[in-house]
């Protein structure tokens, strides 16, 4: 990691400011199986705590102390939609679990290949696309080049950072965190942390 700090410090000064006031790269990982993308499905397009409580929730109605296939399709869709889940959100986990139970989404499978053949093989489940795929690509398959083009957050700590004056659109992002490969993911977690609280910014 101190080769991927180096490289990210000397080849972009705004970054290395970034670098410098948030201090150490603290990535926190989550296992690469079915209950982490579950837990991705449940996160998008709401709060951070509404959505932990809510995920928290289902994990207790599956009854065994971590979701599977197998424990989400016993439940019951009107069960799901009760710790709060909407009927969408239900019908996606759903169908990953059907597809993860019948072998199309082969978890142990996913590590051995690149994130394109990743990001291929999981949106073809209902409700999971692109920026799902990108989570799962930096925070459970530990890929060290991802940059989450749609995060909002990841846009709007660039257009902040950089003096933009509207949020940058993906080809606008993409030629911006061009010197930072092969370490996408760590700028990205950098930019993340500058909009923090405490990231001293």
């Amino acid at each position: 990691m101190r080769q991927a700090i180096r490289q990210l410090r000397a080849c972009d000064p705004v970054l290395k400011d970034i670098i410098d006031r948030v201090g150490p790269y603290r990535i926190a990982h989550r296992e690469p199986d079915f209950e982490t993308l579950v837990k991705s499905i449940v996160y998008q397009q709401i709060g951070g705590r509404v959505a932990a409580v809510i995920f928290s929730r289902l994990v207790a109605a599956a009854g065994n102390g971590k979701l599977t296939p197998a424990t989400v399709l016993k439940l019951r869709p009107a069960r799901m939609r009760a710790v709060g889940l909407s009927q969408q959100k239900t019908g996606y986990i759903r169908d990953l679990a059907r597809q993860a139970r019948a072998g199309a989404v082969d978890f142990a499978q996913l590590d051995a290949v690149d994130d394109a053949e990743v990001i291929r093989r999981l949106t073809r489940v209902k409700g999971i696309g692109v920026w799902t795929v990108h989570m799962f690509l930096i925070f459970a398959l530990r890929r060290p080049d991802v940059l989450p083009v749609g995060d909002l957050g990841i846009r709007a700590a660039m257009r902040k950072a950089y003096g933009m004056a509207e949020l940058p659109t993906p080809a606008e992002m993409e030629r911006l965190a061009a010197p930072w490969r092969p370490w996408r993911t760590v700028a990205s977690w950098y930019l993340w942390r500058s909009m923090e609280p405490d990231a001293n910014l």
